[in-house]
């Protein structure tokens, strides 16, 4: 919760809650402190702006919250079911902690130009053999030949959804439609993992 589209995906998830049956609790993560009083299944690192992200949720001697430390750390050691779109995509393939990335590719920042070359266009997401409505904003790209791990979605040819064990980056912004898919996929694996 330290910036970006972070309520757009509390709805979204309980669309997916409502769709799917599974219950949810949410909690929204701004400090090192928040993140150590509540264990949770799984994580969302929204789309925002990932420059402001970094300053607000660096350590806690550099002035941050501590909560990108703590969490980073977390994913390093956990197999928590995690989606980043956008932004949160970047954080994922580059966290810049001193640690190693939380998913095998890199990504450039911006890459499909300014505000106005935002974007909607289907995506054909192979993780649920179907095309899904695509919202790219200031969208970011994956390096194409970077990829070392499953590819799930593409837009035009071009990779811009990745997963790699229960972690998924999307470069589109599925919280901004009305479609739960992505949402469900993560709670399905929450319930999954459980068992």
């Amino acid at each position: 919760m330290l910036q970006g589209a972070r309520h757009a995906h509390i709805r979204s998830l309980e669309r997916a809650s409502e769709q799917s049956g599974i219950a949810i609790s949410v909690h929204e993560l701004r400090t090192a402190s928040h993140f150590m009083k509540h264990e949770c299944d799984v994580y969302i690192l929204p789309g925002g702006e990932t420059t402001t992200m970094r300053r607000t949720g660096e350590r806690l001697e550099l002035g941050g919250s501590g909560l990108l430390p703590a969490l980073f750390s977390h994913l390093r050691e956990s197999n928590a079911p995690v989606l980043g779109t956008c932004a949160g995509a970047i954080l994922l393939c580059e966290p810049e902690d001193g640690g190693e990335p939380l998913l095998p590719a890199r990504i450039g920042r911006n890459a499909y130009g300014r505000q106005v070359d935002s974007f909607q266009d289907a995506v054909n997401v192979q993780l649920f053999n179907r095309e899904y409505p695509g919202v790219f904003i200031r969208a970011p790209r994956f390096d194409q030949s970077s990829i070392n791990c499953h590819k799930i979605a593409n837009h035009n040819g071009e990779v811009v959804g990745i997963m790699h064990d229960n972690r998924v980056a999307l470069t589109f912004h599925p919280e901004l439609t009305e479609d739960p898919g992505f949402h469900v996929w993560l709670l399905n694996q929450a319930s999954n993992s459980s068992e």
